[in-house]
């Protein structure tokens, strides 16, 4: 194609830059979890072309040292300069890890190492970029998202330990419903999080088979019929992780199903945090105008203008980052349904958008658990005035006076302003001992007649 200019203390060459030079689309490079993992892939390839006689073990060695400089360096992505909206199959990020890794090896060898030749042994973009996705957001699921949440769930379950004692009116519809215990609203949290982790744990087998080894179309073409087996030997004793080749390789390079579907688990998470961020925000609403059941952590001043405001500040940024976790959903959604043939053509906005979501979703759960979950303080004096002056309290009366008497007590009090049970006390033959014992908030928590 011609000559090129590459920069001259660039480790890569024409292939990447050409790709720097096609794609000025939006100046956001794919994560560094990819480019690690993808680097992690290529380490694992030299050591099975190594074990299997396909390459000297010479280079294969300068190779993995090469691998390794990088996972090291601080500049490491400086490295890897192309556009995440460049060509469907990622074939200029592999080519750029190539030519990067070729360099460096080069170096080491003292002799020339070919970035087509030896660092892609074995291997096509279209079988090693569908690998990394699975790579990555195996590794960062594994080491970031699942403690994360593991953590978030510890954090509520012991708030929940230390709030039982409260009482709060509930509220459906935004409106007043019966009584629950604090300890009850956030073991509901609680329990969001428990199915997500479950749900993430129940994608990690899938997520941790790879295309690697069917090369350019899934038919292992120019791969040794060894080196798939070996590939997953390898990476799993580089990562502690247990990845295996996949079962049919046309389905992990056609398709990015197991990506999609990962991400629908991601989506669900966010749609749990944003519920848990929302609930926060509401009972920490007021001071005074609101419903002010409980009191975050002051984080920082609220206001440029207003002295002494201070805002949710923690539950907002979770739910904003909910929201672009739902957003990259359907954009990987979309990406899914690119798969052409033999090939899916949206790998590098899938694999972007997944590790992002993992990311996202990984420091709002710390963040929630850290500085607003554990932190909050209870206003119990606002939680007793807002159950006092309770009217669906009344409901609890339903089983002895019928539904539509206690609506004529409940609609009293409401008119009136006055508590239920000194209505209820006018309009029954109920005693006051007995009233007080039917309506108590903190019976009615445990349901039953």
């Amino acid at each position: 194609m011609g000559e090129l200019q590459v920069p001259e203390d660039a480790l890569y060459a024409a292939q990447t830059q050409r790709a720097v030079n096609n794609f000025p689309v939006s100046g956001e490079r794919l994560p560094k979890a990819f480019i690690r993992a993808l680097l992690l892939a290529k380490s694992a390839a030299a050591r099975a072309n190594v074990k299997l006689e396909l390459i000297p073990a010479k280079m294969g060695d300068a190779i993995c040292e090469a691998a390794q400089q990088l996972l090291s360096a601080d500049d490491m992505m400086t490295h890897f300069p192309v556009d995440v909206f460049q060509t469907g199959s990622g074939t200029s990020t592999n080519m750029n890890a190539n030519e990067v890794l070729a360099s460096l090896a080069s170096r080491i060898l003292d002799d020339k190492v070919s970035p087509n030749d030896h660092i892609n042994y074995g291997q096509s973009s279209n079988d090693i970029i569908p690998s990394s996705i699975h790579i990555s957001a195996a590794l960062e699921l594994d080491k970031q998202l699942l403690p994360a949440l593991r953590h978030l769930l510890k954090t509520i379950q012991d708030k929940a330990a230390q709030t039982d004692g409260y009482i709060k009116t509930g509220r459906t519809h935004l409106m007043d419903a019966m009584p629950v215990r604090l300890s009850q609203s956030l073991l509901g949290w609680g329990a969001q999080i428990e199915q997500s982790i479950a749900a993430l744990e129940a994608t990690q087998p899938a997520l941790h088979t790879l295309a690697q080894g069917g090369t350019a179309v899934g038919t292992g073409i120019n791969a040794h019929p060894d080196f798939a087996a070996e590939f997953n030997r390898q990476l799993s004793e580089m990562t502690g992780l247990s990845f295996k080749p996949a079962a049919n390789f046309f389905s992990h390079i056609g398709s990015q199903d197991i990506a999609v579907s990962l991400s629908g688990q991601l989506k669900t998470v966010a749609v749990a945090i944003m519920k848990i961020a929302n609930d926060l925000r509401w009972m920490n609403s007021g001071p005074l105008a609101g419903l002010g059941e409980i009191e975050l952590e002051a984080l920082q001043p609220g206001s440029s203008i207003m002295p002494g405001k201070v805002n949710p500040v923690i539950p907002e940024a979770a739910a904003m980052a909910a929201a672009q976790v739902i957003g990259n959903d359907t954009a990987i959604t979309i990406g899914g349904q690119s798969g052409n043939f033999e090939l899916n053509v949206m790998l590098p906005l899938i694999a972007r958008n997944l590790l992002q979501s993992i990311e996202l979703l990984s420091n709002v759960s710390q963040l929630l658990a850290d500085k607003a979950i554990a932190t909050f303080k209870v206003n119990e004096a606002k939680l007793q005035e807002a159950l006092s002056r309770n009217p669906i309290l009344v409901t609890a009366l339903n089983p002895i006076i019928g539904y539509l008497k206690a609506a004529e007590i409940a609609k009293q009090a409401y008119k009136e302003g006055r508590p239920v049970i000194d209505v209820a006390e006018e309009q029954t033959d109920l005693s006051r001992q007995e009233l007080e014992k039917l309506l108590d908030p903190a019976k009615l928590t445990h349901g039953g007649l």
